[in-house]
């Protein structure tokens, strides 16, 4: 498989609008050739559903997930209109998202979110880490942006991998849904809280607890 640059993926995403996560699995499966990624998104729906993303979405629902009386969640979603909103494909939908940031615990909605301050911080650390490790500066640079990437997907929810099908992004299962139901649909805000988060306590894996309880 040829390496994807991001300059190809950039120009993918400004053909088709769709997310740069979609753009970048598009080229990858058809071995960097931009015209059949173009095919592929479309036949997908995910350009269709970009389009759709511009459009104002001021409806919708807050979801409030609990687990155990231990995790809690509580996030909005978006979407164009009341009708939709009450829809049982939205609302699952819905829980499914409230689920997922209980089991994966991420801190942003999407990378524009991060502070700047984070990411930079992040990359001092990993390249002192490359470095430790005796890698030449040019193999320190792409270490750092290969676990940059992997950063993102731990802590930015559109980016994790979906709980419940880990072969697609949080990202790609909403614009399926875009394009399924024909609205757009927009991950607004949540809050997380863990009991005794911050605080010295036993050790518990309650994230696996609740990948436990989605099939996982």
């Amino acid at each position: 498989m040829s390496k994807i640059s991001a300059s190809l993926v950039k120009e993918l995403r400004e053909k088709t609008g769709a997310g740069m996560l979609d753009c970048r699995n598009a080229l990858q499966e058809t071995d960097g050739d931009l015209d059949k990624a173009v095919d592929l998104l479309r036949e997908k729906g995910l350009s269709k559903a970009a389009k759709k993303s511009s459009r104002i979405a001021a409806e919708g629902l807050v979801e409030a997930y609990i687990h155990g009386g231990r995790i809690g969640v509580l996030v909005e979603v978006n979407s164009e209109t009341d009708f939709v909103a009450k829809t049982d494909e939205f609302k699952d939908f819905v829980k499914d998202v409230a689920m997922q940031i209980a089991a994966s615990s991420p801190k942003y909605v999407s990378r524009e979110e991060v502070p700047e301050e984070i990411i930079n911080h992040e990359k001092e650390v990993l390249t002192q880490q490359a470095m430790n490790e005796g890698k030449p500066q040019n193999i320190a640079e792409k270490m750092v942006e290969g676990r940059i990437e992997k950063f993102y997907k731990e802590i930015v929810l559109l980016e994790q991998p979906f709980i419940k099908d880990p072969d697609k992004s949080i990202e790609t299962l909403l614009k399926e849904k875009i394009a399924k139901i024909g609205e757009n649909i927009k991950i607004r805000r949540f809050v997380r809280f863990e009991v005794g988060e911050g605080l010295e306590k036993r050790e518990e894996n309650f994230a696996d607890e609740v990948a436990k309880q989605m099939g996982k």
